[in-house]
C-alpha cells in the first residue's frame, strides 16, 4: 500500500481533477462547507480591478475597461502562515490612521524596527503603538498628543507579536 492507505495507481491520475492540480482530503465544519466550495469554484473571490485611476482632485470620466482581477490576499498578505488580523480599540493611534474598530493586518515574520507600528504585549497588556528603539531606550509611542509615551525599562516584560502592515477601515 502507498502512503495514506491507497493502492498504487488507484483513483484518477494526479492533476487530472477539477482544479488541475494535486488535491488532498480535508475536514471542514459543516456550517462552512458551502462557503469553502463557493470560494474554490470562484477561484478565490477575485475582484475586478479597473484600469482607470480615481482622481481625488478634479473628477475625470472613468474608463469602462477592466485591467484584470484583483486578489486582495496577494496585495495585503505577504506571508499567510505568519499573518493574523486584530481589531483596534481606543484613539491613541489616530495620527497613524488607525481608528477604533479598524481591522489591522499584522505580519509576525516582519522584523520590528525603530518606527514600526507593532502589536505588543507590555507587562501583560496588549497594545498597538509605534516602536521607538534606539541604543539608549525603548518606548512605545502613541500617535495622538492626548496620550503619553510608554517607556520600556529593564523590569518591563515586552513581547512584540508582529508588525502592522495594513489597516482596513470604513469611511
Amino acid at each position: 500500500m502507498a502512503r495514506g492507505g491507497r493502492r498504487p495507481g488507484a483513483g484518477r491520475p494526479e492533476g487530472s481533477g477539477r482544479y488541475g492540480e494535486k488535491t488532498r482530503v480535508m475536514r471542514v465544519p459543516a456550517s462552512m462547507a458551502d462557503g469553502v466550495r463557493d470560494y474554490l469554484e470562484s477561484g478565490g473571490y477575485r475582484i475586478p480591478l479597473y484600469q482607470s485611476k480615481v482622481s481625488a482632485g478634479f473628477p475625470s470620466p472613468a474608463d469602462d475597461y477592466v485591467e484584470g482581477q484583483l486578489d486582495l490576499n496577494e496585495h495585503l498578505i505577504k506571508n499567510p502562515p505568519a499573518t493574523f488580523f486584530v481589531r483596534a480599540t481606543g484613539e491613541s493611534m489616530l495620527g497613524a490612521g488607525i481608528f477604533p474598530d479598524d481591522l489591522l493586518i499584522v505580519d509576525r515574520s516582519v522584523e520590528p524596527r525603530h518606527g514600526s507600528v507593532v502589536i505588543a504585549v507590555l507587562d501583560g497588556e496588549l497594545t498597538v503603538k509605534r516602536l521607538h528603539k534606539t541604543t539608549k531606550k525603548i518606548a512605545l509611542l502613541p500617535e495622538n498628543p492626548a496620550y503619553s509615551e510608554i517607556p520600556v525599562n529593564e523590569e518591563s516584560e515586552l513581547n512584540i507579536w508582529g508588525v502592522v502592515r495594513h489597516v482596513v477601515h470604513e469611511l
